[in-house]
């Protein structure tokens, strides 16, 4: 794990700290990853919609024959298997 380290204002280090000690944080540091999650998760959400959106506005729909989702399912596997070996690399 890297350390990494953030100078703040003194009103956000107070904000930072009373989080902390609410006791919902056990740490500066989880509090950090915390926020970090949560907008990799926002950010997430926001590339789903700009794709559903897109999709949406694309045309008309046509129907899926056996071979379109053949390749949905190659390229699924494909990814799956990349993000499984990212996690145990």
């Amino acid at each position: 794990m890297q350390t990494m380290n953030i100078s703040l204002p003194d009103q956000l280090k107070e904000f930072v700290d009373d989080q902390v000690g609410s006791g919902r944080y056990s740490s500066v540091s989880e509090y950090v990853r915390e926020l970090i999650r949560e907008d990799e998760r926002r950010k997430a959400q926001d590339k789903l919609e700009a794709l559903l959106t897109e999709g949406l506005l694309s045309g008309p729909a046509t129907a899926m024959t056996r071979r379109d989702w053949d390749e949905i399912r190659i390229e699924a596997v494909k990814q799956f298997e990349a993000r499984k070996s990212r996690k145990s690399a």
